[in-house]
C-alpha cells in the first residue's frame, strides 16, 4: 500500500499524473478527442463538454451542478442513486435513524483513497465536520441540521443532529456526502488540495487548465465497478454552437448544458445522437418582495404569473423539452401536490390585477439572468411588456450569475432574477430550502408561515406530516406568488453515436458507466 505520510509518495503520484497527462495529450493529438479510435471500441479517452468551469475542485467549496459533476468522478459519497433513482449504498453500506436526533452510518470496509490513505469512519467524520465548520465557508446547506459527526468505531459514524432531519440519507448522496482524506488534507492545506484533489472515486485527478479543461484518469484500484474508459476530459465550452461543432468534428464525444433547440441543429447526422430525458432542473423568476415597490404586492406578483404564457415559451424557446410547474416543485419529486394547478395565461386578468394594485399603466423593473438563459429572459420580458411591465433584461456571465443571483438576500434592488434550481435529493425540501425560507441564501421573501412549513418539511420524521406541510406550502406559494413559476427542463445532451451513456435525472455527469460501443 502507498503511504500518505511521506512527500516521496506525493511526488510519485504527481509524477504519475504528469505521465498520464502526456499520454492523454498524445491521444487527443492523434484522434482529435476520440473519434478515430472509438468507432472500433478502442479509444481510451472520453471528452465531455461543460457549459461553465468548476467553481472549485475542493468539493466542499462549491454548490453548483457543474462543479459537483466533476467532483462526483473523483470522490465517493456515503449513498448513491441507482439507475431507477432509488437510494443505494455507497461508502455507507447501511444507515438507520437510531433516535430522532441520531443517524448512524456503517462505513464500507477496505476502501482507500488513491494516495493509499484508508477511508474509514475517521475520514467520514473529518469530512462532515469540516463541511459544518463555519470557518470552511461552504455554500453547501443540506446538512444545516447536523450538529457534528462522531466516530463510534472504525466503521461506524453517528450524525448528531440539532433537529430531526428525515432526508439525511438522500442529502449525503451528493454534495453533503463527499469524503476527503484527512491526513493528506491536514498536511497540505485547503488551497493545495483544491489544486490537486485526491479522492476514492472511479477517476483520479490529472490536471486542470482553468476555463479550458480538466483531465482525469481511471482509478485502477477503485473498490466499485471500474470505469470502462481510461481517460476522462471535461472541456469548458460556454458557446453551444461551438460545442456542437466540436462534436461533429470529433473534438468532443458528449455535449452537455444545451437546449433541445440548439441540439436540433445537428439535424439527422448519423454520427451523432440527441437525448432529451426527464429532468428536475426547475426555472422560476425570483422576485424581490422585501424592498418596497410593486413586487411587494401579492396582486402584482399574481399578475406577473398570469402575464406569462409558459406553454408557448416551452414550445418555442425550449423546443418542447420542458414541463410547466405549478410552483417550485416538479411533478417527479416527493411531496408534489397535483391538486395545485399551474397559472393559466390570462393577460386580461393580469391587467386587472395590476390596475387594482395601483399600477394601471404597469411599471418598470429589471430582470437579471445568466447569459446562458438570455433567450429565455428576453422572451419573458417580451410577454410581460404586453401587460405594461417593462422588465429591462440584465444579462451577466455564468460566474457573476452564481454570486449575484444565487446570493444571500442582501443584494435587494426591487428587481427580478431568473433562476434555475435543482433538488438533487428528489425531495421537495431541496427545491425550497435555499430560496423560500427567509434566512437562506437566495430568499427574497419573508413569510413566517412559509418559514414554519419549510422547517416542518426539513425536520418532521412523520411522512404524512411532511407531505401535508409540502402541500400547504405549495398552496401558499401559489396564492402569494413570490415567484413567477415556469417549468422544469429535460436533460438534453448530444453524443457521438458510438458512445453509450445515460444522464441521470439529477443531471450529474457521473461518467464511470460510459462506454464506446
Amino acid at each position: 500500500m502507498k503511504s500518505w505520510s511521506t512527500n516521496r509518495a506525493r511526488l510519485a503520484r504527481v509524477a504519475g499524473a504528469a505521465t498520464a497527462m502526456l499520454v492523454v495529450g498524445s491521444v487527443l493529438a492523434a484522434c482529435s478527442g476520440s473519434s478515430s479510435d472509438s468507432s472500433s471500441g478502442g479509444s481510451d479517452t472520453l471528452t465531455v463538454s461543460i457549459a461553465s468551469d468548476v467553481v472549485s475542485l475542493d468539493p466542499q467549496l462549491q454548490g453548483d451542478l457543474t462543479s459537483m459533476s466533476v467532483a462526483d468522478n473523483i470522490f465517493d459519497t456515503l449513498t448513491v442513486r441507482g439507475s431507477d433513482n432509488s437510494l443505494q449504498p455507497g461508502l455507507a453500506t447501511k444507515w438507520a435513524q437510531i433516535n430522532p436526533l441520531t443517524w448512524q452510518f456503517t462505513i464500507r470496509d477496505g476502501v482507500t483513497f488513491t494516495n493509499g490513505e484508508p477511508l474509514d469512519a475517521n475520514a467520514v467524520a473529518f469530512s462532515i465536520n469540516r463541511l459544518l465548520d463555519p470557518a470552511t465557508k461552504s455554500p453547501i446547506v443540506e446538512l444545516v441540521n447536523v450538529k457534528d459527526a462522531v466516530v463510534v468505531d472504525d466503521h461506524t459514524v453517528n450524525f448528531e443532529m440539532k433537529a430531526p432531519d428525515p432526508v439525511i440519507p438522500a442529502k449525503v448522496s451528493l454534495f453533503g456526502g463527499v469524503v476527503l482524506p484527512p491526513k493528506l488534507f491536514q498536511q497540505e492545506g485547503a488551497a493545495a488540495f483544491a489544486a490537486d484533489p485526491v479522492g476514492s472515486g472511479p477517476y483520479e485527478f490529472v490536471s486542470r487548465k482553468q476555463a479550458d479543461e480538466i483531465v482525469l484518469k481511471a482509478n485502477p484500484d477503485y473498490w466499485g465497478t471500474k470505469p470502462a474508459v481510461q481517460n476522462l476530459v471535461f472541456k469548458v465550452m460556454p458557446d453551444p454552437a461551438s460545442a456542437l461543432a466540436a462534436l461533429q468534428s470529433g473534438e468532443v464525444d458528449i455535449v452537455t448544458g444545451i437546449t433541445k433547440d440548439a441540439a436540433n441543429q445537428l439535424g439527422t447526422n448519423p454520427d451523432t445522437t440527441v437525448e432529451s430525458t426527464p429532468g428536475i432542473r426547475t426555472y422560476s423568476i425570483n422576485l424581490d418582495t422585501i424592498t418596497s415597490g410593486p413586487l411587494a404586492n401579492a396582486d402584482v406578483r399574481n399578475a406577473l404569473n398570469y402575464a406569462v404564457d409558459v406553454p408557448t415559451i416551452i414550445s418555442t424557446v425550449m423546443a418542447g423539452a420542458a414541463e410547466q410547474t405549478p410552483t417550485l416543485i416538479p411533478s417527479s419529486v416527493y411531496g408534489f401536490d397535483s391538486s395545485v394547478k399551474p397559472f393559466s395565461f390570462d393577460p386580461a386578468k393580469a391587467k386587472q390585477l395590476l390596475a387594482s394594485a395601483g399600477y394601471p399603466n404597469g411599471f418598470s423593473t429589471t430582470l437579471t439572468a445568466s447569459n446562458a438563459d438570455s433567450a429565455l429572459a428576453q422572451a419573458l420580458a417580451g410577454q410581460l411588456s404586453q401587460v405594461g411591465v417593462n422588465a429591462q433584461v440584465n444579462v451577466v456571465d455564468a460566474q457573476t450569475a452564481k454570486s449575484d443571483i444565487i446570493a444571500l438576500n442582501k443584494r435587494l434592488d426591487g428587481g427580478m432574477y431568473l433562476v434555475a434550481n435543482s433538488g438533487w435529493t428528489l425531495d421537495s425540501v431541496s427545491f425550497l430550502q435555499s430560496i423560500v425560507k427567509s434566512d437562506r441564501r437566495s430568499s427574497r421573501w419573508n413569510n413566517p408561515q412559509a418559514d414554519q412549513l419549510v422547517v416542518a418539511g426539513e425536520t418532521d420524521t412523520d411522512d404524512t406530516a411532511r407531505v401535508q406541510a409540502f402541500s400547504q406550502l405549495q398552496s401558499l406559494l401559489k396564492d402569494q406568488a413570490p415567484f413567477v413559476y415556469l417549468f422544469d427542463i429535460n436533460n438534453t445532451y448530444a453524443m457521438k453515436s458510438n458512445v453509450k451513456w445515460t444522464m441521470p435525472v439529477t443531471g450529474i455527469l457521473s461518467m464511470s458507466s460510459a462506454t464506446f460501443g
